[in-house]
């Protein structure tokens, strides 16, 4: 059984794509690491995917879809973050009810850093395959408020990168990912 994090690395079309999206693929890494690191072994795997060709038509998202969709049933949630890594708010999620209450129970544990919110419906491009056949699915909700000031611009550098709201976002990514991996049952469906 897997628990997927992602980014995925393709807008460096004018600039070095630090933010778009290269800060979703620095936390999904950061958020196993982290796991790594403090010697944490969960019931599931966790699985890091740094998607290529979003920009394109998501044709990387698509071949992994069409070379693990066999397994979909082992897909415990498919987590998402294109948005960038400014100060997080909190999750979107796409899931069944008591998936949701889960996700929202979940979300208790980041009370001391502020980001409990779960939104109505995840977006992203590289994992709407799983989420449209029934894999829940989360995307990292945070401050868009500056996010076109640099987004597919010469402007996209590591400097727009703030490592304090990085490290908050990887601390989303990884309590969530962990918790539902470690999990007595996958979330419901």
């Amino acid at each position: 059984q897997i628990v997927l994090v992602s980014g995925h690395l393709d807008s460096w079309d004018v600039g070095q794509g630090a933010m778009d999206d290269g800060g979703g693929a620095f936390i999904s890494w950061e958020a196993l690491s982290l796991i790594k690191d403090l010697g944490l072994r969960p019931k599931r795997t966790l699985r890091l995917v740094l998607w290529t060709a979003e920009e394109q038509g998501g044709i990387g998202a698509e071949q992994y879809y069409q070379l693990h969709k066999e397994n979909i049933s082992n897909f415990d949630i498919v987590m998402e973050s294109d948005e960038g890594t400014f100060k997080p708010s909190g999750l979107g999620f796409t899931g069944n009810a008591k998936a949701r209450d889960i996700m929202k129970e979940i979300m208790t544990l980041l009370l001391p850093i502020n980001v409990t919110d779960v939104y109505d419906n995840a977006d992203g491009t590289d994992i709407d395959y799983w989420m449209r056949d029934g894999v829940p699915g989360a995307s990292l909700r945070d401050d868009l408020s500056k996010y076109f000031w640099f987004h597919h611009s010469q402007g996209d550098t590591m400097t727009v990168q703030d490592p304090n709201q990085m490290n908050l976002c990887a601390a989303v990514w990884t309590v969530v990912s962990y918790v539902i991996a470690d999990m007595e049952e996958m979330l419901p469906r």
